[in-house]
């Protein structure tokens, strides 16, 4: 019986036909090629997988068998009216769709009268033409565009695949990647410090990162190479467009224009809680990082209630899902992890995860350590580390951590949002209203940024002791120059990863070791720091600076597995012991994620010191 219940856990209920799709393959109904995404396979709902109530016709009834309503309107008690607003809400939004049409439709317009002689008009028209297709898409269906589009698609590129046979597509689809990295890599002119020797070295780095993953996993027999394969595919095609096409840069760099910005924005909070002026004469953490951080998270907290940020992630989602064969709930958190982080993007899956698969809470996991989120992304901006580099490797996150995860742990089970996109409403904690989820962000921006400085203050005076420790030890041992200290070490033991990942051969394979050892040992905040800051790394090349700039762009630290193993075991406390073990695999998956964009990088970039240099 479809109305039937189980509890799998408390304040939990769980319709029988879930369960059964959980544990029998067979019950769920899935159309032919269910790892294929059509657009009647998405589903975008605040209804879907919450607890459904029913309520009885009974309940309406007093006891003498009368309708409430009326006993209540005998007795003279009577409901306010519905207001203006509730009353005409429906018409009233129509007007605001079309008052914001109209508007940036007159942007676009004046910026095409006033830069028709340049590219000044072609931002104003992306931006234009998104909210246009957006409003449009509100009145009617999407169906109109997809069902044509798919049906081409079959006509032409599945009748074509069609041909080949079955033995020989995953050769061949692995022979197409690696003839278009090979092309978009060497074909390319060489420079002072990007010889095509470098680009062999991090190269030969890629295929090592891949081949130890492999080498490690836990059922080569069950690995989809489609993911793996398309997973590259599309991590370096995108790094291609970015590193090596004036469009590419343009559009990145104007995302991190935008993100640049929201510091200044920050900053006039500053100056109004202190003095005016504050924010621009003082660098200081505390002025300059931590203010953005709770200004952005309100931001975020806006955007979720108002649905932009669940569409958002909704297409990206329903792009990778298409592509590379994963289940719905996979590519929804991979999506969503670099604009939101690691906890939070759990939370967008809130129903599913007490019935995920074991390979699903894994690439979970893997999707949080492989980048960072936006909140301590404006941060790292703001401290001076090259924005379009962070963008970039943050977008390339989303397949790579796909596709190393689904090569360290194939997925061996029947997941339960196989075939489809959900992205769910989490009705517990919605605001009431914007003011409301503004607020509630701010809260929230209190408690992420008082985390990250209590965290850092902790940490950075732990290693302290550590260093004071090792470095009165290597005095008894005549090890002075260079003293014994904690990045040393770690800067011997990473010494072959930055090797692998090209990383100049001039001197800097030591500092850029320490570096990545700063970021798995302790976190990725205080790598960059002493990357920006730090004497001893003033003189790395523009190469070096580059590849180490993706190299530490993720969440891959110790101090994170707690983090994660925390809100996922929250969520739900059944599954606490398996997300306790497969979290080590998934921190070094998510590394490996981060290496692979770092040495991509080095493949592709011919114009180090445009990267490495912030455009004002």
């Amino acid at each position: 019986m479809a109305d039937e219940k189980t509890s799998d856990a408390p304040g939990r209920q769980v319709t029988s036909i879930e369960v059964t799709r959980a544990a029998d393959p067979a019950a769920t109904e899935q159309r032919p090629g269910s790892n294929n995404a059509a657009a009647d396979d998405i589903i975008y709902t605040k209804e879907a997988h919450t607890e459904k109530r029913a309520i009885p016709e009974s309940s309406s009834l007093d006891s003498t068998g009368q309708k409430k309503s009326d006993k209540d309107e005998e007795a003279g008690e009577s409901y306010p009216q519905r207001t203006f607003y509730r009353r005409y809400s429906k018409y009233i939004k129509h007007v605001v769709y079309a008052v914001i049409w109209l508007l940036f439709t007159g942007w676009w317009i004046a910026g095409l009268i006033l830069h028709r002689h340049d590219l000044g008009w072609l931002i104003p028209f992306l931006l234009y033409l998104a909210i246009t297709l957006r409003i449009i898409f509100l009145y009617v269906p999407i169906s109109i565009i997809m069902r044509p589009t798919k049906w081409v698609w079959n006509q032409t590129a599945t009748r074509f695949v069609a041909l080949i046979p079955e033995k020989l597509r995953i050769p061949g689809a692995a022979l197409l990647t690696i003839s278009v990295i090979l092309i978009g890599a060497f074909a390319s002119e060489e420079t002072v410090d990007n010889s095509r020797e470098n680009r062999a070295v991090s190269l030969f780095g890629l295929v090592v990162f891949l081949f130890v993953l492999w080498a490690t996993s836990r059922n080569r027999k069950k690995i989809v190479w489609h993911t793996v394969i398309m997973g590259m595919l599309v991590q370096f095609i995108i790094a291609l467009f970015v590193l090596r096409t004036k469009a590419g840069y343009d559009i990145f760099n104007f995302i991190s224009t935008l993100a640049r910005e929201l510091l200044d924005f920050a900053g006039e909070g500053v100056d109004f809680l202190v003095e005016t002026g504050f924010s621009a004469s003082h660098t200081w953490f505390l002025v300059t990082v931590i203010p953005a951080i709770m200004f952005f998270v309100s931001l975020v907290q806006l955007l979720y209630y108002t649905g932009i940020l669940q569409w958002a992630v909704g297409k990206f989602a329903i792009f990778f899902f298409w592509c590379m064969r994963v289940s719905g709930a996979e590519a929804v958190v991979a999506a969503a992890s670099p604009f939101i982080g690691q906890g939070e993007s759990a939370m967008l899956i809130k129903p599913f995860i007490p019935y995920l698969t074991m390979a699903e809470i894994h690439q979970v996991m893997c999707s949080g350590y492989a980048t960072i989120a936006g909140s301590v992304l404006v941060s790292y901006i703001g401290m001076g580390v090259n924005p379009q580099a962070l963008v970039s490797s943050c977008v390339m996150s989303i397949p790579a951590s796909l596709a190393v995860s689904k090569l360290r742990w194939p997925e061996e089970e029947e997941t339960l949002t196989a075939g489809r996109v959900v992205v769910p409403e989490d009705e517990e904690n919605k605001a009431a209203n914007a003011l409301h989820a503004f607020s509630n962000g701010a809260w929230m921006g209190i408690k992420i940024a008082g985390m990250i400085s209590a965290t850092l203050l902790c940490i950075i005076s732990f290693v302290g002791l550590i260093n004071g420790l090792l470095t009165w030890w290597g005095r008894y041992l005549n090890i002075n120059d260079p003293e014994l200290t904690l990045e040393l070490i770690l800067g011997y033991i990473c010494y072959p990863i930055a090797f692998l990942l090209g990383v100049s051969r001039d001197g800097d394979l030591l500092k850029v070791g320490k570096l990545l050892g700063m970021k798995l040992v302790m976190n990725e905040f205080i790598a960059y720091d002493a990357l920006q800051n730090g004497a001893e790394y003033q003189d790395l090349s523009s190469r070096s600076k580059l590849i180490v700039t993706y190299a530490l762009c993720g969440f891959a630290n110790i101090g994170s597995l707690g983090n994660q193993i925390g809100v996922l075991a929250q969520l739900a406390p059944s599954r606490a012991g398996d997300v306790s073990r497969v979290a080590v695999s998934a921190m070094l998956t998510g590394a490996i994620s981060t290496f692979t964009s770092a040495s991509i990088a080095g493949l592709l970039i011919t114009n180090e010191a445009q990267f490495t240099t912030p455009t004002t």
